[in-house]
């Protein structure tokens, strides 16, 4: 039985059930507890379903709560980009995760911790809401649907600070980071001057693309977290300009 089969099979259970334990599960399936738990815990990452104690629960309400992704959280490079970034972040500390399914897996990754976590991505404050996790701040704003965030065109809004500011972008090259939406973008510039330190978790494969408008100047990069796939060039490149590189 294929992993999308088991899930389904699972989702279909808890929607008659509402919860089921992992014994149950186990049976019902016919697989092993070690299979059972990854399925849980990918299906909880992806907002399906919510991993409990030897078990699972249906999620009622997903409107919010689910994540906007179009790949797995938990496989290929993106995910090894966040759990690298999450071993920045040290107990104590205080940042800033901006949208997008790169920062969803930070978010999950962090989510535990004693690590405070500033956001306006809803989906991930959501899910750091609904696991237990003790700091979390929501900036505020207008609701924008189609990146399920809040955006504020008031500067005054922002008066929190932290330690690191974590960003991702469509593109990446010596001149520094791109991104496609320029209102998001625009909003998230002023949270640059709001952190002492500033993260960026690209893909290798958008390094050496200038794709829409230029975020921030590749010097105003503090480290840069990037899959091992990276070509060596740039890598070496943007290392020579002083940038911290972080390849997984």
């Amino acid at each position: 039985m294929n992993e999308q089969i088991r899930h389904q099979k699972i989702l279909t259970l808890l929607a008659q059930k509402k919860i089921a334990s992992t014994p149950e599960l186990i049976d019902y399936l016919g697989v092993s507890p070690a299979t059972i738990r990854r399925d849980i815990k990918k299906l909880d990452q992806l907002g399906k379903l919510r991993k409990i104690r030897n078990g699972a629960e249906l999620i009622t309400n997903q409107s919010i709560t689910k994540p906007l992704l179009t790949e797995p959280l938990s496989s290929g490079e993106k995910q090894r980009i966040a759990t690298a970034a999450a071993a920045l972040c040290k107990d104590g500390e205080s940042v800033i995760l901006t949208c997008g399914s790169t920062m969803m897996m930070l978010g999950i990754a962090l989510c535990g911790r004693n690590v405070q976590i500033i956001t306006n991505y809803l989906p991930l404050a959501n899910y750091l809401i609904e696991h237990n996790h003790e700091q979390v701040v929501i900036m505020g704003g207008q609701y924008n649907k189609g990146q399920a965030i809040t955006v504020s065109l008031n500067s005054n809004d922002e008066t929190f600070a932290a330690n690191t500011i974590f960003t991702s972008g469509k593109g990446l090259t010596i001149d520094g980071l791109y991104k496609t939406d320029m209102l998001i973008a625009n909003s998230e510039q002023r949270l640059l001057s709001r952190s002492a330190r500033l993260v960026t978790l690209v893909d290798s494969s958008k390094l050496g693309n200038a794709v829409g408008m230029l975020f921030t100047e590749l010097t105003n990069i503090d480290v840069l977290v990037t899959g091992k796939e990276a070509p060596p060039d740039i890598i070496n490149t943007i290392r020579n300009k002083g940038i911290t590189v972080i390849t997984v």
